[in-house]
């Protein structure tokens, strides 16, 4: 086996070792789960989660009540998630393509053919492909493996890619080197946004991290 696909593998079973199942995505419904994806967008997700709980009590939740509450209520409920009217306008562009291209209806969303689908949200604006795959995966359960800032910093840092690796790199390079699963994918981008979050920081903090002893192998 290449050392590349090697390490890859590897560092996914010492990071599950070390942390356990994360079971990401927190979410109670497919399209909160959609909300939070479009939330979480250059902000913490501890702002995501305010966010999520303003929304929620003011019943805004739901296709009905993204749809009809007015843009001014929904920037105020998301306002702690940082760039509150863009997200709003992100919203609102997300639930007229919902009722546009599937009457409304996530359950009819959900049951799309992946490449089908990840072609229309990647045209809604406001959504681009680590939004998409987040969609995919953790909302409709497709095996799509999400790509994100922790994800380029490991895989550099580690010799995996290059620095310059696009996205669409970056994703080929994990989906060809593992089995496609829905679990596995979901797991193992949590594994990384939690050894990105604690030790692969901008200023990396390698001393007591997991993925340590692969460095230089």
């Amino acid at each position: 086996m290449p050392r590349t696909q090697r390490q890859i593998q590897e560092a996914y079973r010492i990071l599950r070792a070390h942390n356990g199942h994360l079971r990401w995505w927190p979410g109670r419904t497919p399209l909160e789960i959609i909300v939070g994806a479009i939330l979480t967008q250059n902000t913490a997700w501890t702002n995501v989660e305010t966010a999520i709980r303003s929304m929620r009590a003011a019943h805004l939740l739901s296709v009905k009540g993204l749809r009809e509450t007015p843009m001014d209520h929904l920037e105020r409920a998301i306002r702690s998630s940082g760039y509150f009217r863009q997200k709003a306008k992100k919203l609102k562009c997300f639930i007229g393509f919902l009722d546009e291209a599937y009457g409304g209806s996530v359950k009819r969303m959900a049951g799309a053919p992946a490449a089908r689908l990840r072609e229309e949200l990647l045209s809604i604006w406001g959504i681009g492909p680590e939004t998409a795959d987040s969609i995919l995966l953790y909302a409709f359960g497709y095996p799509a493996f999400v790509v994100d800032a922790y994800t380029a910093r490991v895989a550099a840092r580690h010799g995996w890619a290059s620095e310059k690796a696009s996205y669409a790199d970056l994703q080929n390079l994990f989906t060809s080197m593992l089995p496609h699963d829905v679990d596995l994918y979901n797991d193992y981008h949590a594994q990384i946004v939690w050894v990105g979050k604690h030790h692969c920081r901008a200023r990396p903090r390698c001393d007591g991290c997991p993925l340590e002893p692969l460095l230089g192998r």
